[in-house]
């Protein structure tokens, strides 16, 4: 497809586990064989509970973590393989904004050196003047003040602190931005100005954001579709308002009804899962999610299900969907 910036197709990211057996390699699966695409211009939100993979996701797209196989291609363009060297220029196209706004920023550099730091890197400037222009407009543009450039990290707020990470991702004019869970540790007023301003920049300059989260109203608020993960593996890809008005996955539909609604008098059913998440270490076999799941059926112990598409560009990985079970 002509629109899409962004495919990865089985990507798998594994960890070594110290002290395994003599002659026995054993691995932590954190990313364990996901494929998806990210379309131009949109947002495509990722999902999941804690310890899902999906901040390791986004960090192996960028490369900051080492794919153990699988394929990655930015605008048509395969990355997989490339060293820290080729990596240099895929750097102007993909950029992150991380999760700690205080320790994502060196506390030693000034704020000016830090936006300035990219353009430095990537020669994008003419000369001092035209760097210090540009580092002006582009504090200017998250909405930080002229005065802001000589302060450091410390002296700022945790949302202002967010501005400045937000202001150097956009240095180098990327067209895709991963942003790992970049409101989860600011006041929920302080969330919504930062959505804002990622909303605002997105359609002055035609961004395209992956925005992995674990609060799903914050994610329903931005995302254009939206993928869920659990233990390593997507389990449903679809559009925002298919996901959030019709979940197919049990697991998802878990997830939707622990959102809280401003309504505590409305109707809701909880659905509560039981046991906790099984080890990336030694996940169980077939349906990753079968140890929990309300729904399980015998298939689900042993064999993967594979991805089933219930509706146009929604799919799920969910064997109740498979033709062969429908009598079940």
């Amino acid at each position: 497809m002509k629109d899409v910036l962004l495919k990865v197709d089985d990507l798998k990211v594994y960890y070594p586990v110290s002290g395994a057996s003599i002659g026995k390699k054993d691995y932590v699966k954190a990313v364990d064989g996901v494929s998806f695409e990210v379309r131009k211009g949109e947002v495509f939100g990722i999902v999941g509970e804690s310890g899902c993979g999906k901040s390791t996701l986004g960090r192996a797209i960028c490369k900051l973590e080492q794919p153990t196989a699988g394929k990655i291609f930015l605008d048509g363009e395969e990355i997989t393989g490339y060293n820290n060297k080729k990596m240099r220029s895929v750097r102007k196209k993909v950029q992150m904004v991380f999760q700690d706004p205080y320790a994502s920023l060196n506390p030693r550099m000034s704020v000016f050196s830090i936006v300035a730091e990219p353009l430095k890197v990537h020669k994008l400037y003419k000369d001092q003047a035209d760097l210090e222009k540009k580092v002006i407009d582009l504090l200017h543009r998250v909405g930080l003040d002229t005065y802001h450039a000589n302060r450091y990290p410390h002296e700022f707020s945790g949302g202002q602190r967010q501005r400045i990470g937000i202001a150097r991702a956009l240095a180098v004019e990327p067209q895709l931005i991963i942003a790992d869970e970049p409101v989860s540790a600011l006041d929920v007023s302080i969330q919504a100005q930062v959505l804002n301003l990622l909303n605002e920049l997105k359609k002055d300059l035609n961004l395209t954001y992956i925005f992995v989260a674990h609060d799903l109203s914050v994610v329903e608020y931005i995302s254009d579709r939206v993928g869920v993960m659990y233990l390593g593996n997507f389990v449903e890809v679809g559009d925002k308002d298919k996901i959030y008005s019709n979940p197919m996955h049990p697991y998802t539909q878990a997830l939707l009804s622990a959102v809280p609604i401003p309504d505590p008098e409305a109707p809701r059913e909880r659905i509560l899962l039981s046991g906790s998440i099984p080890s990336a270490h030694k996940p169980p076999a077939g349906c990753k999610f079968h140890t929990r799941c309300p729904k399980c059926m015998e298939c689900c112990k042993s064999i993967p299900p594979e991805r089933y598409e219930v509706d146009e560009g929604h799919y799920v990985y969910c064997h109740l969907y498979d033709d062969r079970n429908k009598t079940v």
